[in-house]
């Protein structure tokens, strides 16, 4: 007896099934199509349109009309079908041209294209070339900076620091320290000018200086809560005093791991002498400029961008007050950095790096 609807037959060729698994793995772009390619994969294993649908969390419609699309059009059956409007007036010529340029040349007057010089160059509109650049998420007046670690205990000591991360060890304390240096005191020579409808908060581009001071502090990479002091120098005396006050305040039955960077201050014979009559204390060095792994660093980010940037401070003990404060603030409601990345996926993508940049001649 009918009980429904016959199911069109689906039988795949070798390269429609290498197409569509090349089109289901696609990570971000045309995710619509990658969908589509995956419900007639799913179809071709003999599976039912509601089966489909129950397993991909979609409607039995929406199965049976890209099944019935692909029986009929095959491949092209899951494009998008062209909508009216005006034609297209730029050709693909043109767009790769503009694209292969933006890549590959610089202008003889700058060191990188502008949309104006691009249009000109090309007999373009500046339009149609903003266009294409966003299109292609293109923009060349951007420039970030990079550098890698030339450490060569640089796996090794990602995996080590990334370990305490992910699995620290029972019975023991992990703290990322660190040393902001050298904050400056400053204040504006004339009055802040404060925001107001249809305004930013303008303030004027000169400022006094009123000397400087220097924060130790170190993260508990658990609670996130931070121990902090503050000095006018920075030098191994006023380290080791910092060490003084984790020693005092971390229980004496746990077992302290620091996570810090190479600077000479931690490794003067006065630290030395400190460490070896201090067992429990574990030292864990970042690599040669690999900060990143220190989470503190990360603190301190959000210690600059909310209290210090664009602090106005008369003195250094406004600004050290001003610290005192943000540190007391953190430690009232902790939140820690929640590290994700294994010491696998770094290496992997730090390789992945220096294969798109090998090849530059740079």
């Amino acid at each position: 007896m009918r009980t429904g609807r016959p199911i069109p037959a689906l039988i795949l060729s070798a390269e429609e099934r290498a197409t569509l698994e090349q089109w289901a793995r696609r990570p971000k772009t045309a995710q619509a199509l990658a969908q589509r390619a995956r419900i007639i994969l799913m179809c071709a294993s003999a599976k039912t349109n509601s089966v489909v649908a129950e397993k991909m969390d979609l409607t039995k419609q929406c199965v049976g009309k890209w099944r019935r699309r692909f029986v009929t059009k095959r491949l092209d059956g899951l494009l998008d079908e062209p909508r009216p409007g005006a034609p297209r007036t730029l050709s693909d010529a043109k767009i790769e041209r503009v694209v292969t340029m933006t890549l590959e040349s610089t202008p003889r007057q700058a060191t990188h294209w502008s949309i104006r010089s691009m249009a000109n160059h090309c007999g373009l509109s500046r339009m149609s070339v903003h266009r294409i650049w966003r299109a292609f998420a293109l923009q060349p007046h951007r420039s970030e900076t990079f550098k890698l670690s030339t450490d060569p205990l640089f796996i090794e000591k990602v995996r080590d620091i990334v370990g305490l991360y992910l699995n620290p060890p029972d019975r023991a304390l992990v703290l990322c320290v660190d040393e902001k240096t050298q904050i400056q005191a400053l204040d504006r020579t004339q009055p802040l000018l404060p925001m107001r409808p249809g305004q930013v908060e303008r303030r004027t581009h000169s400022y006094i200086r009123h000397g400087t001071t220097s924060l130790f502090a170190a993260l508990d990479a658990k609670s996130g809560k931070i121990m902090s002091q503050l000095h006018r120098r920075h030098r191994s005396v006023e380290f080791r005093a910092f060490l003084d006050a984790i020693d005092t305040e971390v229980p004496s039955p746990l077992q302290v791991h620091l996570i810090l960077d190479n600077y000479g201050t931690h490794k003067t014979a006065l630290i030395h002498r400190w460490l070896a009559k201090r067992p429990r204390f574990h030292l864990h060095f970042t690599p040669t400029s690999g900060s990143w792994l220190n989470l503190v660093e990360r603190w301190f980010a959000l210690l600059t961008e909310q209290q210090i940037k664009r602090g106005a401070h008369r003195s250094t003990t406004a600004l050290e007050k001003a610290i005192k404060d943000y540190v007391m603030f953190t430690n009232e409601n902790p939140k820690p950095f929640i590290w994700t990345k294994t010491a696998d996926e770094i290496l992997a993508s730090v390789a992945r790096f220096c294969q798109r940049t090998s090849g530059t001649g740079h």
